[in-house]
């Protein structure tokens, strides 16, 4: 509920703080002393359009806190932990008007936008009006509000949660069908690129490893033949090697006659020698290596160019033909099992139609039934509030074909005001006072359901008087005790319903040079005058006062 309002340079207002409570409190005073005003300030915490001309002149900003104590499960909490606002019993809603027109938005002191204000401002505070074109009167809250007079909320949480499985189903299915039809598009390429990739076998790497092999022959070819007479040097018919060997053998024969003349030649040759044979076995694995068949150059350089070929052909680099042949092989095996895939999520496509449309129609079945007592419940209102002649019901159009998250059912409250003349959708058929009073019979019946924590009425009873008056604030006083109601009112019948009573007033300031807008909530004696004036007008008699206190002995 609102517990405190503070507003700051708006228009007439400089300085006001009033403090609320549960129950109905009514807002009186003379024409002009800034009621309008009041409620501006309050649209504007609430999430409002901004006016550069709320502003006080005079000034750079006007400002407006609205303060709230808010359960642990209402709606709101949900909405704060949504964006990321920190709250704890108390929720704060501050709007900031600048003179240039531009607006702030704080939620708990951290800057939201004005659409988050404007969401929290709708689950917390509802407006009615005669002019008012929101709230009860706007037919797209009509489904929810029969669904909360009939306890179906759980009912239709259940048909969204089966539309949102029936659309995933069918997205499913649908995105399938469309894969299997396009693989169906390209089976015959498919079939014969994959028969053309699985005799070509490529392997990852295999390119690099063909080119380093196909280099290394080509290269061979030009270096063997002086490899082989470079071995012939060494190890052919023309070698040197048998002579040295010999000479060695010689030399080791005299070797004890003169060992240091003939010991270090002996080692010089072992050091040669042992050389050159060494060079003999490198030399010998060179040829090898560069002896090759000109056929496996043949076949290396049929296999590279055939590589190449199959990955100009498919626009792939070589080393990727592998993977796209394991692809190619998916959408295969794709088009031969995707029928029977897909026969599996069109028999889903067809449970979820199923469960859905079952639950939409139960759910259709109820909102019919709750429709009947609604319509009772709100008609036994009308004829105290002189809507007698008038009748009121809940339009319902069930369309399968129309289906959506919230069912099968569009609903909308239509009124008939006279006997033969043709009903039609509240907001247009009912004129101001009829629709204020249309929207307090619903209210009252909705109070306890689908309800705002706090209502506020602006003039609801303007252009009635006496019973209707008085019908009015027992209904205004019957919704209070279940919801806070305030009531901007200036029939006394209302007011004497009241549990705190406000008074709107202008007062001089500067000597007469300005005037500022103030609220006063007012004792027992002092309300017994302001209901007195509201009934007898400027001068207050001895008579107004004892009628002022007999109405609020009746209300209490």
């Amino acid at each position: 509920m609102l517990s405190r309002l503070s507003i700051r340079d708006i228009v007439l207002i400089d300085r006001l703080d009033i403090d609320f409570a549960k129950g109905l409190a009514v807002l009186t005073g003379e024409t002009g002393a800034g009621k309008s005003i009041l409620l501006d300030s309050f649209a504007l915490a609430l999430g409002g359009r901004g006016d550069q001309n709320l502003v006080r002149q005079g000034v750079e900003q006007g400002q407006v806190i609205a303060v709230f104590e808010v359960s642990a499960r209402h709606p709101a909490r949900a909405l704060l932990k949504a964006n990321d606002i920190t709250g704890d019993d108390e929720l704060i809603l501050r709007r900031v008007q600048l003179s240039d027109g531009r607006t702030r938005a704080f939620v708990n002191d951290q800057p939201v936008s004005v659409q988050v204000m404007r969401q929290l401002g709708s689950a917390l505070v509802e407006i009615h009006g005669q002019h008012d074109d929101r709230a009860l009167v706007d037919a797209s809250t009509h489904r929810s509000l029969l669904d909360a007079f009939g306890a179906l909320e759980d009912d239709a949480t259940k048909v969204t949660t089966l539309w949102d499985a029936r659309r995933a189903a069918h997205e499913a299915a649908d995105s399938h069908r469309a894969e299997v039809e396009r693989a169906k598009r390209e089976s015959d390429w498919l079939r014969h690129s994959v028969d053309e990739l699985d005799k070509l076998a490529p392997q990852p790497g295999e390119e690099t490893t063909l080119a380093t092999r196909r280099t290394v022959m080509m290269q061979s070819e030009k270096v063997a033949g002086d490899l082989r007479d470079a071995y012939d040097v060494i190890a052919g018919p023309k070698s040197s090697v048998p002579d040295l060997s010999a000479a060695i053998r010689r030399l080791e024969r005299r070797g004890a006659q003169a060992p240091s003349l003939v010991e270090p030649a002996v080692k010089s040759f072992d050091v040669a020698l042992n050389a050159l044979e060494e060079t003999r076995g490198h030399l010998e694995a060179a040829l090898r290596a560069a002896d090759f068949d000109p056929a496996e150059l043949e076949r290396n350089e049929e296999r590279l160019f055939a590589l190449r070929a199959a990955g100009r052909k498919y626009n792939v680099p070589v080393d990727d033909l592998a993977a796209l042949a394991r692809k190619y092989n998916n959408d295969i095996a794709l088009i031969d099992a995707g029928e029977a895939q897909l026969k599996t999520l069109v028999a889903a496509v067809a449970k979820a139609d199923a469960d859905f449309r079952k639950s939409a129609e139960a759910l259709s079945k109820a909102r019919v039934k709750a429709a009947a007592a609604l319509d009772k419940s709100v008609n036994a209102e009308l004829k105290p509030l002189k809507l007698e002649r008038a009748t009121f019901t809940t339009q319902i159009d069930t369309d399968a074909a129309a289906a959506g998250p919230n069912g099968i059912d569009r609903v909308e409250f239509w009124v008939q005001t006279n006997p033969g003349t043709k009903p039609g959708p509240l907001m247009k058929i009912a004129s101001g006072g009829e629709l204020a009073r249309f929207l307090l019979a619903l209210k009252v019946v909705l109070a306890d359901r689908g309800s705002a924590p706090t209502l506020v009425f602006d003039e609801i009873d303007t252009g009635v008087g006496g019973a209707v008056a008085d019908a009015i604030g027992s209904r205004l006083g019957r919704l209070a005790r279940g919801v806070q109601v305030l009531a901007v009112t200036h029939a006394p019948q209302v007011a004497a319903q009241a549990d705190r009573h406000y008074v709107i007033s202008k007062d001089a300031l500067e000597k007469g040079k300005r005037v500022a807008t103030r609220v006063t909530e007012v004792a027992e004696d002092r309300r017994r005058e302001e209901i007195a004036r509201m009934l007898a007008g400027a001068e207050i008699t001895n008579e107004a006062r004892a009628a002022a206190e007999r109405l609020i002995k009746a209300a209490s």
